[in-house]
C-alpha cells in the first residue's frame, strides 16, 4: 500500500476513534441534531475501521510467517510457507476493501435516475435497437429490484423508439447506470436487408440523476414555455381525448422535456419539471467537468457512427466497451439484461482512477 494512502487511512481511523469518544459525552448525547450527525459519521467510518484492523492483523501474520521461514525445523518452514501464502491473500483482500472505502464517493450515487434513449444514425434500424436497449435496461433494473416508469415515448415507424424516457427508482440506481451515458453502436444484418450486408447504427443514451427537490436547481417560471397536447402512448381512450400531456421548453438553454404517462395534467407537469431540473443539473455538472478535464469520457456525443462508448456486434455475439477495452462474447445474455459483469468492470475502473487522483 502506498504511504500516502496509508497515512490517509490512519487519519480516518483516528477520526473514527475521536467520533466514538464524542458519542460518549453528555453534551453530544443531549443534543439530538449533533448526536445524529456524529452517529451517521461513525456508521460511515465503521467499515473502514474494521477493514483497517483486518489489514493490520494480516500484515502482522505475514511478518510472523516470514520470520518462521528462517526456523531450523523443516516442518516449521513448510508450515510457514503455507501461512505466508494465506496471510498474503488476506492482506490483499483487506487492502482491496480499504481502497474501496477510501475512494471518493459520488454524492449522487444513491439517487433515482431518468433514462433517455434516442435513435441516432441508422433510421429504422437505430429505432429498433433503441427499443432493444430500453428492454435491456428495464430487465436489468428488474433484476436489481429497481422500479421502471415510462415518462414519454415516440415510436419508430417499424417498431422500437425514436426516443423514449423512463424513470428508474431505487436506492443506488445512479451508481449502477451512470456509466451508460454515451453513444452505443450496433453492427448486424437488419431483418429488411435482403443481401445479408451488415449495417452499423447508433443510439445515444443519457443517464440523469433525479433532483431530490426542484428547488435544488434555480428555474425561473418566466423562462419556461409550457404546452399541452394529447398523449399518443398507452392509456386508453382518455389520453386520446384529453390534452393531459405536458411539454416544457426552457428558453435560455433550449432544453425540451415532456411527460405523457400520467392521466393527470398536474402529475405530468410535476414529472416534466423534475426531468427538466435533472437535465439542467447534468448540464451544469458537464460544464464543471469540462473545465477540469481534457475530455469527458462518458459524454453523449452527436450520435455519429464514428463515435461510440460501446459496440454490440451481433454476428460475432460480441460486446466491446471502448473506454476500458473490455470485450465480452456473451451478447445474447447482455441484451437480456445480464449487465453486472460489464457495469462492475466500469465501476472498478472508475474507482481505480479516483484512487489514482488521491495519490
Amino acid at each position: 500500500m502506498k504511504d500516502s494512502l496509508r497515512s490517509k487511512l490512519e487519519r480516518m481511523v483516528e477520526r473514527a476513534e475521536e467520533v466514538e469518544r464524542m458519542l460518549g459525552t453528555p453534551a453530544v448525547a443531549s443534543d439530538g441534531d449533533t448526536l445524529r450527525t456524529y452517529t451517521q459519521e461513525h456508521a460511515a467510518l465503521a467499515p473502514l475501521v474494521a477493514g483497517w484492523k483486518l489489514w493490520q492483523q494480516a500484515k502482522a501474520d505475514v511478518a510472523a510467517a516470514e520470520d518462521m521461514r528462517n526456523d531450523a525445523d523443516p516442518s516449521l518452514r513448510a508450515l510457514a510457507g503455507e501461512e505466508l501464502a494465506s496471510s498474503c491473500d488476506r492482506m490483499f483482500e483487506a487492502e482491496r476493501g480499504l481502497l474501496h472505502h477510501l475512494a471518493p464517493k459520488d454524492p449522487l450515487d444513491e439517487r433515482n435516475i431518468f433514462l433517455e434513449i434516442r435513435a441516432a444514425a441508422g433510421g429504422d434500424e437505430a429505432a429498433l435497437f433503441a427499443g432493444e436497449l430500453y428492454r435491456m435496461y428495464a430487465r436489468y433494473a428488474e433484476r436489481r429490484g429497481f422500479g421502471v416508469e415510462l415518462i414519454s415515448e415516440s415510436g419508430g415507424e417499424h417498431g422500437g423508439y425514436k426516443q423514449v424516457v423512463a424513470r428508474v427508482t431505487g436506492r443506488g440506481a445512479y451508481s449502477r447506470f451512470k456509466f451508460e451515458s454515451g453513444t452505443h453502436r450496433v453492427q448486424r444484418v437488419p431483418a429488411t436487408e435482403a443481401s445479408g450486408r451488415i449495417h452499423t447504427s447508433t443510439v445515444t443514451v443519457a443517464i440523469l440523476p433525479e433532483v431530490e427537490a426542484v428547488t435544488e436547481v434555480a428555474i425561473d417560471p418566466a423562462q419556461l414555455r409550457v404546452d399541452t397536447f394529447r398523449a399518443s402512448g398507452a392509456g386508453g381512450q382518455h389520453v386520446n381525448k384529453t390534452d393531459s400531456a405536458i411539454r416544457i421548453t426552457h428558453l435560455p438553454s433550449g432544453i425540451v422535456v415532456e411527460c405523457q404517462d400520467e392521466r393527470s395534467q398536474h402529475k405530468n407537469r410535476a414529472r416534466a419539471m423534475s426531468l427538466l431540473a435533472a437535465k439542467l443539473l447534468d448540464s451544469e455538472r458537464s460544464k464543471q467537468v469540462a473545465a477540469t478535464t481534457a475530455s469527458r469520457r462518458l459524454q453523449v456525443g452527436t450520435g455519429d457512427r464514428s463515435e461510440r462508448i460501446r459496440t454490440y456486434n451481433f454476428p460475432q455475439t460480441r460486446v466491446t466497451d471502448h473506454r476500458i477495452e473490455l470485450t465480452l462474447h456473451r451478447l445474447p445474455a447482455i441484451i437480456e439484461g445480464d449487465l453486472d459483469e460489464l457495469l462492475d468492470a466500469l465501476a472498478h475502473e472508475a474507482e481505480a482512477e479516483a484512487l489514482a487522483s488521491l495519490v
